[in-house]
């Protein structure tokens, strides 16, 4: 049985990965996948949650604002290199961003090695404007990309798109959309590199299922309430009094109540006697509980 190893990959072994010739790759088809999911970002705030800075560097200039947050376990680069600086250090768990403040958040190797995924989810939400999306790109489980650890795809929790799904759903957000990226073999053969964009068309046609990424966008439910346990309510029956609700003694001639206190005595006596010889009128009733019914 294949076992996953959650080996830690920093922002150092990022950097350098995505400055190699496979890693460039991989970076323009993931980057290729992101516009196809977000083509207008005019105007929108962005937040880029990981490492996201190498797929930031195209989509930026169209937005009001863009800011990257790397979370502390992962560490700090600056970016980008010729402004100021756009990237801040947190955890992901508590997020520095005022409530609704966010229309798009990005978020590129995080899931798949982070310890806080829920709270992480949680501030995402809460930070989200009422109409922002969330676009997730995380290693994906079946592909070839997660099951070698030479490249930072194989390190962490690799997911398929029903785990993402449950995992947005759970943190009360509603999954929109979906892809899938980089086809190409983890290989550093000029030839594999070359051949790139031609295993992306001829692995988004016919083999989806072993692409090395998948790519998920989700919207918040701003309604959505938490579950409700509602505890199962007692339901009463009505059964035929053996005495009546009052009857007539034969002694002396007169009236005894048959008070609540002594209905169940009462419906004992009924059960157990010969019921073809006990005074009941069948038009009264004791409210009994339905187990105790006949």
């Amino acid at each position: 049985m294949l076992r996953w190893v959650m080996l830690s990959s920093d922002v150092i072994d990022l950097r350098d990965f995505y400055r190699t010739g496979l890693g460039q790759v991989a970076r323009r088809m993931i980057r290729r996948a992101i516009q196809g999911v977000w083509p207008d970002l005019r105007g929108m705030r962005l937040l880029g949650v990981g490492y996201t800075t190498p797929f930031l560097t195209a989509i930026a200039p169209e937005t009001e604002r863009t800011v990257a947050l790397m979370p502390a376990t992962l560490g700090v680069l600056g970016w980008p290199s010729g402004g100021p600086n756009l990237v801040t250090l947190a955890d992901e768990g508590e997020l520095p961003f005022a409530d609704y403040s966010i229309d798009r958040v990005l978020v590129v190797h995080a899931v798949e090695t982070s310890e806080q995924i829920g709270p992480m989810l949680k501030e995402i939400w809460r930070v989200l404007a009422g109409g922002g999306r969330l676009l997730i790109v995380a290693p994906n489980r079946r592909g070839i990309w997660a099951r070698l650890d030479r490249t930072p795809l194989g390190s962490g929790r690799p997911y398929t798109m029903s785990q993402l799904s449950q995992l947005l759903r759970d943190e009360l957000f509603t999954p929109i959309g979906s892809d899938t990226a980089l086809f190409i073999p983890p290989l550093r053969k000029r030839i594999i590199l070359r051949s790139a964009p031609a295993w992306e068309r001829i692995g988004k046609r016919w083999f989806p299922t072993f692409a090395g990424v998948v790519l998920i966008e989700a919207t918040k439910q701003i309604y959505a309430k938490p579950a409700v346990v509602r505890m199962p309510r007692r339901r009463f029956g009505y059964t035929p009094a053996p005495h009546g609700l009052s009857r007539r003694s034969g002694v002396g001639g007169a009236f005894q109540p048959c008070w609540p206190a002594a209905w169940a005595a009462a419906f004992m006596l009924h059960r157990f006697s010969d019921r073809t010889n006990t005074p009941c009128s069948a038009s009264r009733f004791a409210r009994l509980p339905r187990g105790s019914r006949e």
